[in-house]
């Protein structure tokens, strides 16, 4: 007899169910290893990107494997919103999808139909039926899954630029959008304001998605990585909040050691830093 298996609670199940807005960080490395770290460290959730990471469905689906040990929601992100895309990271087993570039509720309802089966009716989704092939039903061995899919995945749309932020409510409004999150990087280039994701009036755009996507009763999430920015849109009712990278950690972090082992040593003595002999 096979195995008959539950999936993990989805991040639209654990929102709903906190007590507090949820913490989490990027996953950009496309390393397993990574990944299984930040799922250890106590945070709630992590993002496994793959549309500014080198992340492909194949390191993908061992990042999943390498976190499912972990009490923590593994949300991917795909390069792009094409239901074909969808479709097969549906099958690999990712249960909650953050779809980028996201500008109109229009748009936010074609999702909606790609990460849902045919249900018979003009409106009904559009997503291909595999899942006897795939680990996303574990290979039939949870039942009824064809049936319940959609009570399986979470779907998060991502708001990042002004004409978004301007339909912010309505994008939030679309039946079986679960959550939204705000992207100020994006949102303050399509400001005329690129890198600078703390201006005022990026700020205030952010503040203002923040304020419709709640009106409507949705969950909304946030990327910062500046403590005060997390702080800021914490305050103002954001239910997740992304405050940091692998990748950038390991940056910033790597260059504070050589600037405190090194730097000091650079200015004052041209000879280098005196080699270690032992450690």
């Amino acid at each position: 007899m096979p195995i008959r298996m539950n999936l993990p609670q989805t991040f639209a199940a654990r929102l709903a169910a906190a007590d507090r807005p949820q913490i989490g960080m990027w996953v950009c490395s496309a390393s397993p290893l990574v990944a299984e770290i930040a799922a250890g460290s106590g945070l709630d959730w992590v993002l496994i990107d793959a549309e500014h990471s080198p992340n492909d469905l194949q390191t993908i689906l061992h990042q999943l494997y390498a976190v499912s040990a972990y009490p923590v929601a593994p949300v991917v992100r795909p390069p792009i919103g094409d239901p074909v895309l969808i479709k097969q990271y549906l099958d690999l087993g990712v249960q909650n999808l953050l779809v980028p570039m996201v500008h109109s509720a229009e748009h936010a309802a074609e999702l909606v139909q790609a990460v849902r089966y045919p249900d018979g009716a003009d409106d009904g989704g559009v997503r291909g039926v595999g899942a006897a092939l795939a680990r996303s039903s574990r290979w039939n061995r949870v039942e009824g899954y064809l049936g319940r899919a959609s009570d399986s995945i979470s779907l998060i749309v991502q708001i990042e630029s002004a004409a978004a932020v301007a339909v912010a409510g309505e994008i939030a409004a679309v039946d079986g959008v679960d959550a939204v999150f705000v992207g100020p990087a994006d949102l303050a280039a399509s400001m005329g304001l690129v890198g600078q994701p703390g201006h005022p009036d990026v700020v205030a755009a952010v503040l203002s998605a923040i304020r419709a996507a709640t009106a409507a009763g949705t969950p909304v999430g946030v990327n910062a990585f500046v403590p005060a920015d997390a702080e800021r849109y914490l305050e103002a009712g954001a239910s997740f909040v992304a405050v940091g990278a692998d990748v950038a950690i390991l940056a910033r972090a790597s260059e504070a050691l050589a600037e405190r082992f090194i730097g000091s040593r650079d200015s004052g003595d041209a000879t280098g830093p005196t080699p270690r002999t032992s450690y």
